[in-house]
C-alpha cells in the first residue's frame, strides 16, 4: 500500500486501486485552485502508473464535494473575461483528465455532489452514490453556469435543460432514475460497494480497459463532446464575467458576511419554487 498526503488531497493505492481523497471536510470540500491542481497531478500519475487498474475519487468527511471555491474566487476579484477564462480552463482541465484517463475511474460519492463536483462526478466512468447525496449545479443562481458542459451528454436535452436553468438539486435516486449515476447504496456499504466494483474491473486485462475507454471517449467525442466542453468555456468565462446585479448581489455579501449567508440569501429568493 503507498499513501501520499498533500495538505488538502490525500492519495493513496490499495491492491490496484488508487484513492484520490478530497481533503477539505471543514469546507464541504470545496475544490480550491490548491485541490483542483494536485487532483490533475494524482490523475495524470496514476494513469501512467502500471500498478494502478483503477482510480477512485471520493471526499472525507459529509460530503463529496460542494464545487468549486467561491470564496476564494470572490478572494482572488477576477473581473475579466481573459482571466477568468484562465482559471476556468485548469477547472477543465482536471475533469476532463478524469473523462480522459485510460484507467477506470469510480466517483464514490456521499452528501453533497454539487456544481463543478458534480462535473467531476459525471467525468468518472462509473457513479456509486449513498441515498443521502444530493446533485445539481445550482451556480446559475448567482450569475455562474456549469463549466464542463458534460450533463446533456448524460441524461439528455430535456432534463439538462431543467436542471441547469433551474439550478434545482436532486436526490441520489433521482440522480439515479435519469442515468447520472449508477448504482444507490446506504452509507455504510459505500466503501465496500465501490471496493468490490473495483477489484472486479481490475479483473480485466489492462489493455483491455485501455482500449475500451479509448473507444467509449472517442465515440462520445465523435458525438461532440469535447467540442462542446471547449466552446462552453469560452461562453462560461463571459458569463462569470458579465454584470447582472444578483451577481454583484451575491459578491458584495461573500465579502461583507460570508459565503454562507450569501448562499442563505440566494436560496431564500427561490424560496418554496
Amino acid at each position: 500500500m503507498k499513501r501520499e498526503d498533500v495538505n488538502e488531497v490525500a492519495s493513496e493505492i490499495i491492491d490496484g486501486t488508487a484513492w484520490i481523497t478530497i481533503n477539505r471536510p471543514a469546507k464541504l470540500n470545496a475544490l480550491s485552485s490548491t485541490v483542483v491542481i494536485e487532483m490533475r497531478r494524482l490523475v495524470q500519475q496514476f494513469n501512467d502508473d502500471a500498478e494502478v487498474r483503477v482510480i477512485v475519487i471520493q471526499g472525507a468527511g459529509k460530503a463529496f464535494s460542494v464545487g468549486y471555491d467561491i470564496a476564494e474566487e470572490v478572494a482572488a476579484g477576477i473581473e475579466r473575461a481573459e482571466d477568468w477564462h484562465a482559471a476556468l480552463t485548469r477547472n477543465v482541465d482536471l475533469s476532463m483528465s478524469v473523462w480522459a484517463s485510460h484507467k477506470p475511474t469510480i466517483a464514490a460519492v456521499d452528501g453533497w455532489c454539487l456544481a463543478g463536483a458534480c462535473e467531476l462526478a459525471m467525468a468518472c466512468d462509473l457513479v456509486i452514490a449513498t441515498d443521502r447525496s444530493q446533485f445539481g449545479e445550482p451556480e446559475i443562481r448567482f450569475g455562474s453556469g456549469p463549466v464542463t458542459i458534460l450533463m446533456p451528454f448524460l441524461i439528455g436535452q430535456k432534463k439538462t435543460n431543467e436542471l441547469l436553468l433551474t439550478g434545482d438539486v436532486i436526490d441520489a435516486h433521482e440522480a439515479e432514475r435519469i442515468g447520472m449515476i449508477n448504482r444507490v447504496v446506504a452509507p455504510d456499504e459505500l466503501h465496500g460497494c465501490v471496493e468490490k466494483l473495483a477489484r472486479k474491473l481490475a479483473l480485466t486485462p489492462p489493455i483491455t480497459l485501455k482500449l475500451t475507454k479509448i473507444a467509449l471517449t472517442r465515440a462520445y467525442e465523435a458525438m461532440g463532446l469535447r467540442q462542446a466542453v471547449n466552446a462552453n468555456l469560452d461562453v462560461a468565462a463571459t458569463l462569470n464575467s458579465a454584470y447582472s446585479p444578483e451577481k454583484a448581489e451575491f459578491t458584495q455579501r461573500v465579502k461583507q458576511d460570508g459565503l454562507r449567508s450569501a448562499l442563505d440569501w440566494r436560496d431564500t429568493r427561490y424560496g418554496k419554487l
